[in-house]
């Protein structure tokens, strides 16, 4: 299959580009990527730094690919599949979309269930993301093995056999890139109030998550064990980290991520109620 994969992306955003870059180093060929967007803008970007084909609209050239990735904005791909849906005979979806559930999707594809639904994330732009992957039942080995395949251009992936656990990664995972930059914005506020440049503050608080996560990444202890290896009873780590445990910093963290995970379950009952 390496380099004969026909793949047509419904959507020409950042998410479809990211994975375009990623499948034209690893698994297919510019010729082999059809690209369809509403915006020409796009569609000429994705022309001139990758040399795929392109069009403003679906048409008959879909019969020919073997996967269709819908990577349009949620609200927008009840429309989107309405359109696909005449153009479908065994070509394999998958729908990078937030929120909207395999089962509805196949609903408003007249029953057509050969559907994965993925969840990645940002850091998919530099691959270095990660998705989680649900198929339903009628999605051959094979099949899974493609999406598998096309999520691996982007970075790591993980099957779930439960649809429903997609709301827990989309709140881990999928939203956990802000919850890094979040903490990290705060690392350079304090850097600044005590006294280091902005400059000073941007260098050490990247690089420091950066580090630490290639620590944990390549470690084979829990990062438990890491944290506690650098915090030295009545040390300066154990003193930021009893300030944060007074404030219930692991707490709120935990808590914010099920709120995620929530809001992520009622937008796909908001989602699964079109017709």
């Amino acid at each position: 299959m390496q380099n004969k994969l026909k793949i047509a992306f419904i959507g020409g955003g950042n998410m479809a580009s990211a994975m375009i870059g990623g499948l034209i180093s690893e698994l297919t060929s510019a010729e082999h990527i059809h690209v369809v967007d509403l915006n020409q803008q796009s569609l000429t970007r994705m022309e001139t730094e990758f040399g795929v084909s392109t069009a403003m609209a679906i048409d008959d050239s879909l019969h020919g690919v073997d996967a269709i990735i819908l990577a349009v904005k949620p609200q927008n791909l009840r429309d989107a599949v309405a359109e696909l849906a005449p153009y479908l005979k065994n070509q394999l979806l998958i729908s990078i979309a937030a929120g909207i559930r395999a089962a509805d999707m196949s609903r408003w594809l007249n029953g057509y269930a050969r559907i994965v639904r993925t969840m990645p994330n940002t850091p998919a732009l530099i691959s270095k993301g990660i998705t989680g992957l649900y198929a339903l039942p009628e999605v051959s080995a094979a099949e899974k093995l493609i999406a598998e395949q096309i999520m691996q251009a982007v970075g790591l992936t993980t099957w779930l056999d439960d649809e429903s656990l997609l709301d827990a990664v989309t709140a881990v995972s999928g939203s956990g890139p802000a919850y890094v930059f979040y903490f990290i914005e705060a690392m350079q506020q304090a850097a600044q109030e005590l006294g280091l440049s902005p400059d000073q503050g941007v260098q050490l608080a990247i690089a420091t998550f950066n580090g630490a996560s290639q620590l944990a990444l390549h470690s084979s202890e829990p990062v438990a064990v890491l944290r506690e290896r650098v915090t030295s009873k009545g040390g300066t780590t154990y003193a930021a980290l009893t300030s944060m445990e007074a404030a219930g910093v692991k707490p709120a963290i935990v808590a914010a991520i099920k709120a995620a995970a929530a809001r992520g379950k009622e937008l796909g009952d908001e989602f699964g109620q079109q017709a």
